[in-house]
């Protein structure tokens, strides 16, 4: 079960980057002109990290306990496939979003979310 374990734990942090990824690429592709898509291309991702960094990082002090700690990563990842599908990704939006479900379904079957 370690085995598993940890490349579970290897692959959320993939998941976290492509995360990241995907909000950079729809940031930058769904903007007007460049202010915007220089906003939106920056700011998303910047508002993940904090998000990610106060509530849901493993050593946060405020990390939220069950059910809340996985509801949140639904919606961050779930924002993540809709911004990849958004910025005309689709095929990689799904690879996002099945890989996001096989990784939280293992995570949670395993107690460690």
């Amino acid at each position: 079960m370690d085995t598993i374990r940890t490349v579970n734990d290897g692959l959320a942090f993939l998941l976290e980057i492509a995360a990241l990824v995907a909000l950079v690429v729809w940031g930058f592709t769904v903007g007007a002109n460049l202010a915007v898509r220089l906003l939106l291309g920056l700011g998303a991702p910047a508002v993940l990290i904090t998000v990610w960094s106060v509530w849901l990082a493993p050593g946060s002090d405020n990390r939220l306990e069950m059910p809340w700690l996985v509801i949140v990563k639904v919606v961050v990842f779930g924002l993540a496939t809709l911004a990849l599908a958004a910025a005309r990704h689709p095929r990689l939006a799904t690879i996002l979003g099945v890989l996001t479900v096989v990784n939280l379904g293992v995570a949670l079957v395993s107690g460690n979310p």
